[in-house]
């Protein structure tokens, strides 16, 4: 959706590093977003991102108008229906809806032998994933790590609109779900250690801490709101490697 950072960069690397040509999409879906969500202010800079996009060596860039993706009268939906429930599909009702319809219409349009998601959205992953199965599209999904900061913040478009003491406090979210990560290493709950790191940090509200099990991956998956601003993050957890 832009705001384009080294997250996505690392995505467009392993892109160049095994196809012929590179397209990237960039489209802040409307579909995805609730009545209450940041839609408005979602970061965008369309001549920074054609920039960072160019040097990175992209071939193409795909970056169409609200009325090409839905035109008037549009009214044709994708629901991936089980891997939407629960976390993410829970806080954000239709939010899986909107990312499978607009995925699926952009996959039309560009015809990408492979597409390249990053982990730190790892529901949405699944999500594509099982809609590429479904539908019998002729796609390769690769999972790309999550490219984190030098304070293990995951990076993510949304941080540009963090204040600075939000900012410090959202140090906690990878802290926490490392925390999980190192209980479940020795046998302990995940979940709890989790929690009860995330709870060290009261200028973050938590709106879930939980497990996810997808494909015979077990993911340690949280989301939390620094101020209005949400943020999600995850660890696979040993054992599960994709």
């Amino acid at each position: 959706m832009g705001a384009i950072h080294e997250g996505h960069l690392s995505l467009v690397a392993a892109a160049r590093s095994e196809c012929d040509t590179v397209v990237v999409s960039i489209f802040v879906n409307p579909a995805q977003f609730g009545a209450s969500e940041d839609l408005e202010w979602y970061p965008r800079d369309e001549e920074r991102d054609l920039r960072l996009l160019e040097e990175a060596g992209v071939d193409l860039v795909f970056l169409p108008p609200e009325a090409e993706i839905y035109p008037n009268g549009f009214q044709t939906w994708v629901e991936v229906t089980e891997l939407s429930r629960g976390l993410e599909g829970e806080f954000r009702p239709g939010h899986f809806r909107g990312v499978a319809t607009v995925c699926l219409k952009l996959f039309n349009i560009v015809r990408p032998d492979r597409v390249y998601f990053g982990q730190k959205d790892a529901q949405q992953t699944e999500v594509i994933e099982r809609m590429i199965v479904d539908l019998d599209l002729e796609i390769e999904l690769r999972v790309a790590e999550t490219v984190r900061d030098a304070d293990s913040v995951a990076l993510s478009s949304r941080n540009a609109l963090l204040s600075q003491e939000e900012r410090e406090a959202a140090r906690a979210l990878p802290r926490a779900l490392f925390a999980g990560e190192l209980a479940y290493r020795r046998g302990e709950d995940p979940v709890a250690a989790a929690r009860n790191r995330l709870a060290e940090e009261p200028r973050l509200a938590p709106d879930y801490v939980e497990l996810a099990e997808w494909n015979g991956r077990v993911v340690l998956a949280a989301a939390v709101r620094a101020g209005k601003t949400r943020l999600i993050d995850n660890v696979v957890l040993e054992g599960a490697a994709r």
